[in-house]
Parts: C-alpha cells; sequence; structure tokens
C-alpha cells in the first residue's frame, strides 16, 4: 500500500527567505551546471561566479557566495532582498529543492508564532 504525498505545513512565499540565509549552502557540480545553463556560461565560468570553496577540518565544499542583507546578516546572491524571493527557482541547487525535507519548517512554525503574538501578518522578528 502506498501512502498519498501529504500537503507542507508552512508556506516559503510567506516567509522573508530564512534559509536562503544559511552561511553555508553546499553545492554539487551538477548544482553548478545547472546554473552555469541557466545563465549561458561555462560551468567554470559559473564556479568562479556563482562560488567559493570552503574548507575546514575535513569540510571540503563548494558554497554559494552571499551579499549584505537588510534582515539577515547575508543571503545567497541569487535572493531578491526586496521581493524576497529565489531568482534561479528553476534553476535552484538540489539542497533549495529539498529543503526542510520535511512537512514541517520549524522557522515557519516560530514565525508564525511571532506573527499571532504581534497582531502582524508581515513580521519579521529581528537577528
Amino acid at each position: 500500500m502506498t501512502s498519498k504525498p501529504t500537503k507542507p505545513r508552512y508556506d516559503c512565499s510567506r516567509c522573508p527567505g530564512y534559509c536562503c540565509s544559511y552561511a553555508r549552502i553546499a553545492v554539487s557540480d551538477f548544482d553548478i551546471e545547472r546554473l552555469a545553463r541557466h545563465f549561458g556560461i561555462s560551468v567554470a565560468a559559473a564556479r568562479r561566479k556563482f562560488t567559493y570553496r570552503y574548507r575546514s577540518g575535513e569540510l571540503d565544499e563548494q558554497l554559494l557566495r552571499h551579499k549584505n542583507d537588510h534582515v539577515y546578516k547575508s543571503t545567497c546572491r541569487f535572493f531578491d532582498q526586496d521581493a524576497r524571493r529565489c531568482t534561479v527557482y528553476e534553476a535552484r541547487p538540489s539542497v533549495c529543492r529539498s529543503y526542510p525535507e520535511d512537512q514541517v519548517c520549524g522557522y515557519w512554525q516560530f514565525l508564525k508564532f511571532e506573527r499571532a503574538q504581534q497582531g502582524d501578518d508581515d513580521f519579521i522578528p529581528s537577528a
């Protein structure tokens, strides 16, 4: 017996992009190739322009570059900070496609609670 997929209990369109503010957004070679195709540039150019290598202890990752943000310290370079949306949604990396890997997003639960407490559907808690 197969179970029906259940509807997520979060609304990314109402979130100010919390997951896009994670300091380490690791991407694979396939993700970089997808971004290169999206922008019509070489993989090498995409790797240089959009990522940087992060090494610490046993970690060795390619991470998406960030830019300063007015809500969080920084966000992914592909995040539209005014609209609070991904600008490369169709070409977004695998980690972004699978987040939050569950029906529930802890940040969304927190945000809904805070907005209810403040009586403001657009409230964004400051860091």
